[in-house]
């Protein structure tokens, strides 16, 4: 199965907008028609799954580093910076830990969460691995990203295009999950 029709599958992305991709329509070009037929969301989620997870949460971070964020999200960010910037398993439990105790409720939990789920294990300490599944850190950045755009809510539909659109140049013609 080709890499763009796998992120489809995985992401659920919906008929409709599958109907508009060619099968061999390149990772980048496959998000910008996604963009420019307005199916926005489906677009988030096929690039956060199309970008390698590092890339992703380095994007996540760079939209996030210039908001005016809480206390606790600015402290989900800077762990998921962490993470990226030195990809150390004890950074990447740090983020998964802190995006845990916040039950997942926060923007900080979803920027941590898309760096804790990035790879190693979501079992606790000492108990048997349990990887993540592949597209994990994909769901947490669509969701961080939606949260992010949330912040300005008159500018919601602006914000989440700007971000995409931040992130193409990343896929370039071939990036792989």
């Amino acid at each position: 199965m080709d890499a763009l029709r796998q992120a489809c599958e995985e992401m659920e992305i919906d008929a409709g907008a599958r109907a508009l991709l060619a099968a061999e329509t390149a990772s980048q070009a496959a998000v910008a028609t996604l963009l420019e037929h307005g199916r926005v969301q489906d677009a988030l989620r096929l690039l956060a799954r199309l970008l390698p997870r590092r890339y992703v949460v380095a994007w996540l971070c760079q939209c996030a580093r210039d908001e005016a964020l809480a206390p606790a999200d600015r402290a989900g960010a800077a762990l998921a910076e962490r993470w990226v910037r030195e990809p150390s398993e004890a950074h990447r439990r740090d983020a998964y830990e802190f995006a845990s105790a916040a039950g997942y409720r926060t923007l900080g939990a979803w920027l941590a969460a898309s760096a804790g789920w990035a790879g190693g294990s979501l079992a606790p300490a000492q108990q048997p691995a349990v990887p993540p599944a592949p597209w994990m850190t994909a769901r947490a950045a669509t969701a961080a990203a939606n949260l992010l755009a949330a912040l300005q809510p008159e500018r919601f539909e602006q914000r989440r295009i700007a971000f995409a659109n931040r992130a193409l140049p990343l896929l370039g013609d071939g990036a792989a999950p």
